[in-house]
């Protein structure tokens, strides 16, 4: 990995520049430059077909395309051998290594719209997923997600939101959910921020209980750049951090999605590098975490992420999943997160 690629931390400002850049250096899994979907197909058929299964033949091809190439390989498959390659996938796959090559060969929009609507579907919300889909995501990535949402499941993202949480908690997710924190202006008025700072301390350590609409309206409607100023001023004028703040006055998960609202906004990377970290540390592995943020962030921003991951913790993403997976699966996400992981 480039020493560029792994210099300072995230800037909030969107611009299509600063945006082509992040994606140049951020981006594990290129593609294949002589790209041909039809031997890939014919590679695949042939690693799936009769007893016995090649899971490195598999590994070799889906990991090392790009998502776009994926469908093509998927509609080439179907073309050649009249079957589906996700179904064929999944009769011959099983446990994380099936779940992680079905995830590779989902369109990115449909792939995220179908980690929210699993953890809202049956008992119990994993409240976790919600927040972390929602709080990292830009806006028009935001309403892609709402369109495959509704396309495969025939409801609203938002209405299902509402239906299966409650209180403030579905306050910030749906304001959330409306993307209203980009600005790619980089705009900041200096007085507004002041007043923002002011604001949330009377809505919090001034008074005896909380405002939590006052948080989640500031949270959720400034900018990223708009908001570093407010949390200075924060500081300056309550003599502790936004984040102490949070969490003194709230807990739970809107104490979660709270102060994951402050963490994308100072460094996004550094948010999905403590993720993966948190899904890798102690006893038993977070597959889902894993699995959803390797898979989702290989073609946006995955090598920013190891970096901030190796600075944070001292030690490379791809150490600590070879030290706590195995197997085909541990090979396929090693490929992922590709070399000096």
């Amino acid at each position: 990995m480039s020493l560029r690629t792994c210099t300072g931390p995230r800037t909030p400002s969107r611009g299509a520049g600063s945006l082509l850049l992040m994606e140049q250096e951020g981006v594990t899994v290129k593609g294949s430059p002589h790209f041909n979907p039809e031997p890939d197909a014919e590679a695949l058929y042939t690693a799936m077909k009769g007893i016995g299964t090649n899971e490195q033949a598999i590994i070799d091809v889906l990991t090392r395309r790009s998502n776009a190439q994926r469908q093509q390989i998927a509609r080439s498959f179907k073309a050649q051998f009249g079957k589906d390659l996700t179904e064929t996938l999944q009769s011959e796959l099983s446990g994380k290594f099936e779940r992680l090559m079905v995830a590779l060969m989902y369109l990115p929009y449909r792939y995220e719209a179908k980690e929210l609507h699993e953890a809202m579907k049956g008992l119990g919300t994993k409240e976790g997923v919600i927040i972390e889909i929602l709080a990292s995501r830009t806006k028009n990535h935001l309403r892609e997600i709402m369109k495959a949402y509704e396309a495969d499941y025939g409801s609203s993202l938002e209405e299902d939101i509402q239906a299966d949480t409650s209180g403030y908690l579905e306050r910030i997710l749906v304001c959330l959910l409306q993307g209203s924190r980009d600005d790619v202006s980089g705009f900041v008025d200096p007085g507004q921020a002041v007043q923002d700072a002011q604001d949330l301390y009377a809505a919090g350590e001034k008074i005896h209980g909380t405002d939590e609409m006052k948080f989640i309206t500031i949270l959720c409607t400034r900018s990223a750049t708009h908001l570093l100023r407010v949390f200075e001023e924060y500081e300056r004028i309550a003599g502790k951090s936004i984040e102490d703040s949070i969490k003194s006055e709230t807990h739970g998960s809107l104490e979660e999605a709270m102060l994951t609202v402050v963490k994308c906004t100072r460094n996004l990377h550094s948010y999905f590098a403590e993720r993966l970290y948190y899904a890798l540390k102690g006893a038993g592995t977070r597959d889902g975490t894993l699995i959803r943020n390797i898979v989702s962030r290989s073609e946006i921003d995955l090598n920013l992420i190891k970096c901030q991951f190796t600075k944070m913790y001292g030690k490379t993403l791809g150490s600590m999943i070879e030290g706590d997976t195995s197997g085909d699966y541990r090979n396929a996400l090693l490929n992922l997160v590709g070399s000096s992981a």
